[in-house]
């Protein structure tokens, strides 16, 4: 019978140390949801800020696709290349030089566009609520 109870202490203590485990790990879950979430949030409203900055709707940066597009119409880059962001590898080079584009669009350099790559969340609110103003396509003279 004591053994019986032993065996019945030690897997009800076991149990509750896994509950207490799976409550912390569901906390800390939850912790990490709630900052990406935030992040997200705080990267989208970025977004939109500069894409009303560069003159086009705000509301066009979170539809899919669509924020491709306009984004290349604010770099000044031509719509194809839509195309060239499907291909793996050089759709990644290309996305890092639409991003550059978009710095010196709002009169930044590149480390600013490599800013925009690494810590959009960061970066994006600085261009839309910021001083930068839009001077136009990264190729544009004047």
């Amino acid at each position: 019978m004591t053994g019986l109870m032993t065996l019945l202490g030690s897997t009800t203590s076991t149990l509750l140390a896994d509950d207490a485990a799976a409550g912390a790990a569901a906390a800390a879950a939850g912790g990490i949801l709630i900052v990406y979430l935030l992040l997200v949030i705080l990267m989208v409203a970025g977004m939109w800020a500069t894409f009303a900055k560069a003159g086009k709707p705000g509301w066009a940066s979170i539809i899919p696709i669509y924020n491709v597009i306009v984004l290349l119409e604010i770099v000044g880059r031509p719509i194809w290349w839509f195309l060239l962001l499907l291909i793996p590898i050089v759709g990644l080079i290309i996305a890092i030089v639409v991003t550059i584009d978009l710095a010196k669009s709002f009169g930044k350099g590149a480390g600013f566009g490599l800013l925009l790559i690494f810590l959009p969340f960061i970066g994006y609110p600085m261009l839309g609520f910021g001083s930068a103003r839009y001077v136009g396509p990264a190729g544009a003279e004047g």
